[in-house]
């Protein structure tokens, strides 16, 4: 059998929204046990089908690194983030819908992972201002993940789920709300599930189906960098 292509896609988020428990979801089809704080890097794959169902349908791995810290690291721990930050071809932006702060930090994630100034002027985080033109540019394909949907009361949970459908809209990307303790969220067929594999699909084809020549790079280096520490490979097929 040949090698599959692969994709990158970085999973980005304050600690403790529960991106570990998620990307152990979206690769194992079930809930994380012990769920532990990632140092470093994790990466764990999923097997996708682009297009499936389709005359194009072709497999490809789908690597998934979620990347530990804090936006507000120091200095020294950014740069050491840079390194995972090589050669990504998407973006998953992971939240905790109890926690508006952890929503508001998505937005200096997702500068810093662009390579740029993690706190400019014209991103406003303490009261939701936001500048698009700061995204105007970007190529890369980004998803807004909200966990701890089951932690919001239901007399809450449409003012919290109007909040973060703006910030979505903010990113210009699909929202995802769920729950990772539990598979029916992505249950196939379901919404969640189609916006799950969409993006995906639009990962694989600006990596490889897009004809300007050009590979998409967010980041100085010139060549993928491995590393030792916190590196672990598990497949799911979807």
């Amino acid at each position: 059998m040949a090698a599959l292509e692969r994709v990158k896609v970085l999973v980005l988020g304050d600690s403790g929204v529960g991106k570990s428990s998620l990307v152990h979801l979206l690769c194992h089809n079930q809930m994380l046990g012990n769920p532990s704080w990632t140092v470093g890097c994790s990466v764990d794959v999923r097997i996708h089908d682009y297009k499936e169902g389709t005359p194009e349908e072709k497999t490809y791995y789908i690597e998934l690194w979620d990347v530990g810290g804090s936006v507000g690291s120091a200095s020294s721990v950014k740069s050491t983030r840079v390194v995972f930050y090589n050669s990504v071809n998407g973006i998953v932006l992971v939240h905790d819908l109890t926690n508006k702060k952890s929503s508001q930090n998505l937005y200096r994630w997702s500068l810093e992972a662009l390579n740029r100034d993690a706190t400019p002027s014209g991103v406003l985080v303490t009261n939701g201002d936001y500048d698009r033109e700061q995204f105007a540019d970007n190529q890369i394909p980004l998803l807004v993940i909200g966990t701890k949907l089951d932690q919001i009361p239901e007399s809450k949970r449409n003012d919290v789920l109007t909040r973060t459908a703006f910030l979505a809209e903010d990113f210009s990307a699909e929202e995802i709300n769920l729950d990772c303790t539990s598979p029916r969220y992505l249950a196939a067929g379901s919404s969640n599930a189609v916006k799950l594999s969409r993006f995906f699909d639009k990962v694989i084809e600006k990596r490889y189906f897009l004809r300007d020549g050009n590979q998409v790079y967010i980041s100085g280096f010139s060549e993928r960098k491995r590393f030792g520490g916190g590196f672990t490979k598990s497949l799911h097929y979807d």
